[in-house]
């Protein structure tokens, strides 16, 4: 089913949740959230490729070999982060997209507009971030 999203659309508290116009403006934007990722991976890879350090100077030599390092960890987070957005969008397929995956309970547009991929309802997150201090401290 093809929806069109109107260019000023912004899902709202009194429709529906996630209604076909909801999903599909979720949908498309994880995509370009997606898309913005791999443009910039590709562009660190370009970079990266372009060849040696040629710095004789060592202390330029360490600030690229820190750059490239720095470069290489958002790389790493942007490929986790391209990860979840492939989970969010199998979620909107197979229609549990929106939905927390502890309680079941909607997720709110407020947070799913904040982060598109989220799988917890804020309460459920915060049962989860408690859990993880106690346990941390043990």
């Amino acid at each position: 089913m093809l929806v069109t999203i109107p260019p000023d659309y912004r899902p709202k508290e009194d429709e529906e949740f996630m209604n076909a116009l909801q999903l599909e403006y979720f949908r498309q934007k994880l995509l370009r959230w997606r898309h913005e990722l791999l443009r910039e991976a590709g562009e660190t890879l370009n970079s990266l490729s372009a060849g040696g350090i040629t710095e004789a100077d060592l202390t330029d030599r360490a600030s690229v070999e820190t750059d490239r390092a720095l470069e290489l960890r958002t790389r790493d987070r942007a490929r986790k982060l391209i990860n979840k957005i492939d989970q969010a969008l199998d979620r909107i397929d197979n229609g549990s997209y929106g939905y927390c995956e502890e309680t079941g309970e909607p997720i709110g547009l407020r947070r799913l507009e904040a982060r598109p991929v989220a799988i917890l309802s804020i309460e459920a997150q915060e049962r989860h971030e408690r859990m993880e201090r106690v346990h941390r401290d043990d």
